[in-house]
């Protein structure tokens, strides 16, 4: 008793202290040591051979995406060509579709592998400018920008390079693509609900007179400790960008001359999905891996590491064909690619301190009776269960990333003997454990919904209750019809 009061307490702990601002690096740790002390572990050893070796465990595998990424992002923000996206999207869609202007704006940027902050950096002052054009309330800003950077391009759709679809890959063996029909409906069904949604706020606001507020539409500079203050949940890149103002006059109806063309910013993108793709499906498994199963080589297959693999090749390549397209408008290339690099070294270890939290839980004796009891959930039907636990952890660390490495760290191997017994192939169980991440990860305490609102200098009353909907309620639904079509038909 005294063991799962211990673990109850440090998960508790950890959810409003995260809230309060108090970095993972240091709760995390201290916390998982609290509970090893309710259990009378021995601390020393939990710390250094448990804790700190799942947290190493995690940098290895991981490290390379989080340094990719960050620097792909970058370079995707330091050349304008996500700005050049998001003003393309906007001029095409037209005024009249403000709210899926930018939505799609922020889905292109984030499925091609740009981080979610900075697709937020990018896209609000463009997003001011239109909802104040078309006299849309700022307040459903952030509720538009989470829908297209926070939900489907995140989770559902196959081959996307965000670390929730990479992250399941060594457990199950499978690549960015698995079980991809399935991960499009869920994304079809995140789209239409939210767009539905917003269609239906829109309406209803200037039923009621509501325009876009008092305030003009520009955004002001947001100090890198302001950022960093708001996100230790989730542990994205935390950046500094210049001063972004939005457009005085109406949004221009093709890409500023400064900024990339729109056939040059968007070629990086197809190429990460496109290079990811080719070699996870095609170059890598033609390659001969033998020498994997060699000692020095972690005596491995290729199954267990293709997928990261192709990732990693897809952010090099697209990067290498930024930085050739735009030599001129990246001005200090040194500079920004110094920039990324620094970036993506606290988001990694915030979400490795994470695994190495969910380590010593599964560690002490009192896991096995929560172990137990998740597993008792639907047990002739594993993926209800794995659904739950890792909506369950995801929310209660504020972080889809950390939620889901604890879940399979602790419960991984578990799920996929389960599946295997249930005739459940791994690509549905990388699937689901991916898409499930995408619900309660999104609470008010999460680290990118709170900098997200610090964007927009708007609060959660001004705003939470859209990102609830489309970024909590909608994908938790998308989740449960994937079960069901999966329970169904399987894998496809």
């Amino acid at each position: 008793m005294i063991g799962i009061l211990g673990i109850t307490a440090a998960l508790g702990l950890l959810m409003y202290l995260a809230y309060r601002g108090i970095s993972v690096l240091v709760l995390a740790p201290g916390l998982a040591l609290l509970a090893a002390l309710a259990a009378g572990a021995p601390l020393l050893g939990t710390y250094t051979q448990i804790f700190m070796a799942a947290l190493g465990k995690f940098v290895v595998l991981y490290f390379p995406l989080f340094l990719l990424g960050a620097i792909f992002g970058k370079l995707m923000d330091a050349s304008g060509s996500a700005a050049a996206i998001a003003h393309w999207t906007v001029a095409k869609l037209g005024r009249g579709n403000a709210v899926l202007s930018i939505v799609v704006a922020c889905a292109i940027l984030t499925y091609g592998g740009v981080s979610l902050f900075v697709v937020a950096f990018a896209v609000f002052p463009i997003a001011a400018a239109l909802f104040h054009e078309a006299n849309i309330p700022k307040r459903l800003i952030p509720g538009t920008i989470a829908l297209g950077a926070f939900t489907f391009t995140m989770t559902a759709l196959p081959g996307t390079p965000a670390i929730q679809n990479a992250i399941p890959m060594p457990y199950f063996d499978t690549t960015p693509f698995a079980a991809p029909l399935l991960g499009i409906i869920a994304g079809v069904i995140m789209l239409t609900l939210g767009i539905l949604w917003f269609r239906q706020r829109a309406g209803a606001a200037s039923r009621a007179g509501e325009g876009y507020g008092e305030d003009t539409p520009s955004i002001q500079r947001i100090s890198r400790k302001e950022i960093r203050e708001h996100s230790q949940g989730e542990g994205y890149d935390v950046m500094e960008i210049g001063p972004m103002t939005a457009p005085e006059a109406p949004l221009a109806d093709t890409v500023p001359p400064s900024l990339p063309s729109f056939s040059v910013a968007i070629l990086p993108v197809v190429l990460v999905v496109a290079i990811n793709f080719a070699f996870a499906t095609a170059i890598i498994p033609a390659l001969d891996t033998e020498y994997l199963a060699a000692p020095k080589y972690g005596a491995t297959t290729v199954a267990s590491v293709r997928g990261i693999w192709s990732i990693i090749c897809a952010l090099t390549i697209s990067g290498i064909v930024i930085v050739v397209f735009n030599r001129r408008r990246l001005g200090d290339l040194k500079g920004t690619i110094d920039d990324g690099a620094n970036a993506s070294v606290v988001p990694i270890f915030n979400t490795a301190s994470l695994v190495g939290f969910g380590a010593v839980i599964a560690a002490l004796p009192a896991f096995d009776l929560i172990r137990d009891s998740i597993l008792g959930v639907a047990p002739n039907n594993p993926l209800i269960s794995l659904s739950i636990a890792v909506n369950a952890l995801a929310g209660i660390t504020g972080s889809a990333s950390g939620g889901m490495s604890i879940a399979l760290q602790t419960l991984g191997e578990t799920y996929l003997e389960l599946g295997r017994s249930a005739g459940i192939s791994p690509e549905l169980l990388h699937r689901v454990t991916s898409i499930a991440t995408g619900g309660l990860d999104a609470l008010p305490h999460n680290g990118a919904v709170i900098t997200l609102l610090s964007i927009c200098k708007l609060t959660h009353r001004d705003s939470y209750l859209d990102i609830f909907i489309v970024a909590v309620l909608v994908p938790i639904v998308a989740l449960a019809v994937v079960v069901i079509l999966g329970t169904t038909f399987g894998s496809f």
